[in-house]
């Protein structure tokens, strides 16, 4: 059997899982950012691990490790 692969929040990723981007649907600031550290549609991304409060998370995006808040990270969807 083949797994469906499902789209959600970039949030929603449990520490180890991939994705890969979706779309992003945030204001042109907070989206120049992201595309400045390629998260951009079509990349691939990892959840690495959670802040010691939960918030941020880390995630793996083209070889870098990238903090992103939570408040951000549900703006980006992924299909994982």
């Amino acid at each position: 059997n083949r797994m469906e692969r499902k789209e959600k929040p970039l949030s929603e990723l449990c520490p180890g899982e991939s994705g890969t981007v979706s779309a992003i649907d945030t204001d042109i600031g907070m989206l120049r950012r992201f595309m400045d550290i390629g998260c951009i549609v079509g990349a691939s991304i990892k959840k690495l691990g959670t802040g010691p409060f939960g918030d941020p998370c880390a995630y793996l995006i083209c070889g870098a490790v990238i903090a992103i808040r939570g408040k951000d990270a549900v703006n980006i969807k992924v299909t994982a």
